[in-house]
């Protein structure tokens, strides 16, 4: 039981760290292709932005998955 809370509070918490993260380089990404127009490199800023901000969705989801069963856990 305490393995599945210490699960679910490190995969929400870390989701959401990474959703931050991600949104916000995805942001930083979109103002440096303002910024510099001529060049392509800000593809590769706003790939890893959406790597980042993707992941942090899949460890939320993960830790979603920690809660359910945790309560599934406390019901029985």
């Amino acid at each position: 039981m305490q393995a599945l809370k210490q699960k679910w509070l490190f995969f929400s918490i870390l989701g959401l760290i990474l959703i931050g993260a991600g949104l916000s380089l995805a942001i930083d990404a979109a103002f440096f292709r303002m910024d510099h127009p001529e060049g392509w490199n800000w593809i590769y800023y706003g790939t890893f932005a959406l790597v980042v901000f993707n992941s942090g969705i899949c460890c939320y989801g993960q830790g979603v998955i920690y809660k359910v069963k945790l309560d599934a856990d406390n019901r029985v």
